[in-house]
């Protein structure tokens, strides 16, 4: 797979049915290694180890119904009270990070309210913090550390 614009993290493999699969630690199952895959992987260990957001936090790749329709969102990080505090859409390495990117995690985002927003190819990174009032995004540097 390709290296990503992340710290070095080391995962666990396997082959199956000539697949590789790679072990997520917040499903706790192997996944097929996809390029997508591979770079959301990456996103909960830099939470989880550079953000220090606790396992326990974080979701992957749920449901979440959006005007009639059933989609899934990649990672999302809650507030202890339950409450959304991130979403973040990971896109593979080779699919460019552009306008419908944006819209479509602002769309989950309309369902979701969350407070911050980030967005990866696993090569580049964009982070956003929700200004709800003025309907708008407020790009930020990097998202903050878990309090």
């Amino acid at each position: 797979m390709q290296k990503l614009n992340f710290p070095t993290y080391s995962f666990r493999f396997k082959s199956s049915e000539n697949k590789t699969l790679v072990f997520d630690e917040i499903r706790k199952k192997f996944m097929v290694l996809t390029p997508e895959e591979w770079v959301r992987l990456h996103v909960v260990q830099f939470l989880f180890k550079e953000k220090n957001y606790p396992k326990s936090l974080i979701n992957v790749e749920k449901q979440l119904k959006l005007n009639n329709t059933v989609k899934r969102y990649d990672v999302v990080v809650y507030n202890k009270d339950g409450s959304i505090f991130l979403i973040v859409e990971c896109k593979a390495p080779a699919v460019p990070i552009n306008q419908l990117t944006f819209d479509q995690i602002a769309r989950y985002n309309l369902a979701l309210g969350a407070e911050y927003l980030m967005v990866t190819n696993g090569l580049e990174h964009y982070y956003c913090q929700m200004d709800f009032e003025n309907e708008r995004y407020i790009f930020l540097k990097e998202i903050p550390n878990y309090k």
